[in-house]
């Protein structure tokens, strides 16, 4: 029977409860963004995430033109002026330093070179490419933000998603994403208690919702109903509870994507420890991406998001109690049926004494040595690897 830990009854702390991190997988995705991200890419409620991203829409027009009709218009009196006058308009088009390089991209000429080169040389170069693009149209984004400026040029058939479209999908399953549903802003585990706490203020250092004019990233977990998944070695409940991100680039700098999981803890840095049964969906902006996310990827969201918790426990509670090895030659013979190499199958037993006291002897055990082994892969495509292995052996004992 599934068990929700509430935080009224959690063994220690006021609210913060413990959590064992050295299970599961780490990822980084999220420290990545929340190390990268300046204030003014900062939000700290999804109010104010679609309110911005949504705003410049509205000041946005896309239309698709033929690329021999565009004209480059480069000034002899200023070195670093380039704009651009599109068909069916006389106002010029200032390209952003992203749609430059898209543009170039398109006609086959290489942004970084024109970028050295005076706007009259760099212009001409840009010119000819047009003139001769074999594709011969281009979809644009352009914003009116005080000069009218090319925010993204991309090939005809580009399926754009909005930023805004994502965030709101988002607003009806989180509401503002600071607590008035179950999904907010994480909290932080502090790693000299190895408590975690779920309660913390959303500030610009805490918050884990992001824009910027070439994309959007979000964050959220629901923290204050952790779920106990069976016992530590210890006897003490192994805590979960369920988290997702997704992201979006409107301007064509990267997919549309979500990732859905279980985890432990998420650190002041924003790494997340203790990772099962992670989930990921992408779309490209092809041709059909605004259909795929209506029909595919947003109701997959809610579908998690109300999810009940209980398929989940049983897969950890059946791969704990599936014991597969008792002996030395039991447990080589299971990883090297599988295809592990004598030294890693050496290496997961040993990660496994190390850490638990005593040497493997249940899938979920095999599945954590794995992951173990995984954390410590300096490549990630090995790194992956293992993971995808280790989330199979958990998939079958489920």
């Amino acid at each position: 029977m599934t068990q929700v830990v509430t935080l009224d009854a959690a063994p220690v702390g006021a609210g913060a409860y413990k959590v064992d991190v050295s299970r599961g997988e780490r990822i980084g995705r999220v420290s990545s963004e929340w190390f990268s991200r300046p204030d003014d890419e900062r939000y700290l409620s999804l109010s104010e995430l679609f309110a911005a991203v949504y705003g410049r829409t509205e000041r946005c027009r896309t239309r698709t033109v033929e690329s021999a009709a565009i004209r480059v218009e480069a000034s002899r009196d200023d070195a670093e002026r380039l704009a651009l006058m599109l068909p069916g308009s006389d106002i010029p088009v200032a390209p952003t330093h992203w749609s430059f390089s898209q543009l170039a991209s398109l006609v086959g000429a290489p942004a970084a070179y024109l970028r050295q080169l005076p706007a009259p040389l760099a212009g001409i170069n840009l010119q000819y490419g047009l003139t001769s693009h074999r594709a011969e149209q281009v979809k644009t984004l352009e914003v009116e933000e005080g000069r009218v400026e090319l925010r993204a040029v991309t090939g005809p058939e580009y399926g754009r998603i909005f930023d805004h479209e994502l965030v709101a999908a988002v607003q009806r399953i989180a509401g503002n994403g600071t607590g008035d549903t179950r999904w907010k802003v994480p909290g932080i585990l502090d790693w000299s208690t190895g408590l975690y706490n779920p309660r913390v203020d959303i500030t610009r250092d805490t918050t884990t919702l992001y824009a910027s004019d070439r994309d959007v990233f979000l964050f959220l977990v629901d923290d204050l109903n952790p779920i106990e998944a069976g016992r530590l070695a210890d006897g003490s409940p192994d805590l979960f509870f369920r988290g997702f991100y997704c992201w979006n680039s409107e301007v064509g700098a990267k997919t549309l994507g979500i990732a859905s999981f279980y985890l432990r803890a998420v650190c002041q840095n924003r790494n997340l420890w203790g990772v099962e049964d992670f989930e990921e969906i992408t779309i490209r902006h092809s041709k059909y991406a605004a259909s795929r996310f209506a029909h595919e990827a947003a109701p997959a969201l809610t579908r998690f998001a109300n999810s009940s918790p209980l398929p989940f426990v049983n897969g950890i509670k059946a791969a704990r109690e599936k014991i597969v090895a008792r002996t030395d030659e039991d447990r080589s013979e299971f990883l090297r049926k599988r295809g592990f190499s004598k030294a890693e199958t050496v290496k997961i037993i040993e990660t496994v004494l190390a850490e638990e006291g005593r040497k493997p002897e249940s899938i979920f055990d095999f599945v954590q040595g794995i992951t173990a082994v995984a954390r410590d892969k300096p490549h990630q495509d090995a790194r992956l690897d293992l993971e995808a292995r280790a989330k199979k052996l958990l998939d079958r004992a489920a």
